[in-house]
């Protein structure tokens, strides 16, 4: 029950979720002039083993954006070519050093770094507000119309009136279960252990991927540290942990024999975050004043990292169709819909592509204990480097990049 006096608060778009969908969107809407708020539950943006690439196709956007270089100012990795160890061979999977875009690499970056720069670039706009520790619980609807959200804040509750709420709180999103959404599910065979080991100055540089008899894990190059995701056939953790923490750290030794003399560091299961992997898709991701986006619309799998690319993308899409009717005081049904046409076409190619490995690469391997060679795909993509520029095309830019349409309020109009 909503409380006698909360805090009423009247803007023009809402947004539930401060993640890279959540405040690309609050930002670029304020660019264009829009009254923004950004709800995020948590008092800050850190979140261990979040994802942390940075895609070509979102560092474009930072060019277009005239953002690049401060933002590359940032710490960061960058990685110009995809390859992973299969059995005891180095195969090389993707170039990106030819991309058509600005910058030809992979920067891998803690999402914290990066949804902190948006948030200080976003604050230069007299329309945008954040709100941390705004912990959305109930949808405002009035005749089949969301007309705002109300949340719990240290100080009270909070009630937002706005003619367009966008949900872009992730894959376990509260908004679209409220909303009532039907959601598709594809399933995944497996789950990832997330967890970190000690980076040493003389380790091998940046290989994303090793597989080898039934095991998979993939290193991020976090400068002093390796951030680490070991798959696992999913609901297999219970059973990993009751062999034991010895035989985890076997296993990671086993995959990486340089980080045999690390492993353990990893002294409690604690240390070990599990990511249940989900890949679905809303089938309509909006109804009158309320959109979907990121993985509140559609979870990814972490196949590629290209979660994060397709949750911006969608929030440039939103404030190119968007911000002309919002600047105006509304959201009309039909360009809300507009949305969904023009993002529902990359979101399921990538997830049929996600769904294609997962059932027929990552399945045939784990758990299944034989000796693995290179498949003849990637023998073929290590031997013609021109092979290797489509899977770095479809990783580094995806299919149908948006670009920066909205207008900056800040900036004089060209003559």
């Amino acid at each position: 029950m909503a409380q006698t006096n909360p805090e009423r608060i009247q803007t023009t778009a809402c947004v539930v979720g401060g993640g890279p969908a959540g405040m690309m969107a609050g930002f670029l809407l304020a660019r264009a002039g829009v009254p923004v708020i950004v709800l995020e539950k948590h008092a800050d943006f850190f979140r261990d083993f979040r994802g942390d690439t940075i895609h070509p196709s979102t560092l474009e956007l930072m060019h277009q954006l005239g953002l690049l270089d401060r933002f590359l100012q940032l710490p960061h990795q960058e990685v110009r070519e995809i390859g992973a160890v299969v059995g005891q061979v180095y195969v090389r999977i993707g170039d990106l050093t030819r991309l058509p875009t600005v910058c030809k690499f992979l920067a891998f970056m803690p999402q914290w770094d990066f949804l902190d720069f948006i948030a200080r670039e976003a604050a230069a706009y007299k329309t945008f507000a954040l709100r941390m520790l705004a912990d959305v619980d109930e949808l405002i609807i009035e005749s089949g119309v969301v007309t705002g959200v109300r949340a719990a804040t240290p100080g009270g509750q909070l009630e937002i009136r706005a003619p367009l709420v966008i949900g872009a709180d992730g894959r376990h999103s509260i908004i679209r279960d409220k909303a009532g959404f039907t959601v598709d599910s594809f399933g995944a065979p497996m789950d990832v252990l997330w967890f970190r080991i000690a980076r040493e100055p003389s380790d091998p540089g940046q290989v994303l991927g090793r597989v080898d008899r039934g095991k998979m894990m993939i290193l991020l190059d976090r400068g002093d540290y390796f951030q680490c995701g070991y798959l696992i056939r999913k609901g297999d953790f219970d059973e990993i942990r009751q062999r034991g923490l010895q035989a985890f750290r076997d296993d990671i030794a086993f995959l990486s024999p340089f980080l045999r003399d690390r492993v353990d560091t990893i002294a409690d299961w604690s240390q070990v975050s599990l990511l249940t992997v989900v890949i679905d898709r809303l089938r309509q991701w909006y109804r009158p004043g309320l959109l979907c986006i990121g993985d509140a619309a559609h979870a990814m799998s972490p196949i590629g990292g290209v979660g994060i690319n397709l949750a911006i993308q969608d929030a440039v899409a939103t404030a190119n169709i968007l911000w002309r009717s919002l600047r105006a005081g509304n959201a009309p049904l039909d360009l809300l819909a507009r949305v969904q046409q023009r993002r529902e076409f990359p979101t399921r190619v990538t997830q049929g592509a996600q769904v294609t490995i997962q059932n027929n690469v990552i399945r045939q391997v784990l758990g299944v204990d034989r000796p693995v060679s290179p498949p003849f795909i990637m023998r073929l993509l290590d031997r013609y480097r021109i092979l290797r520029g489509i899977p770095a095309r479809l990783v580094g830019i995806g299919v149908r990049p948006e670009h920066i349409r909205s207008p900056d309020v800040n900036q004089p109009p060209p003559l």
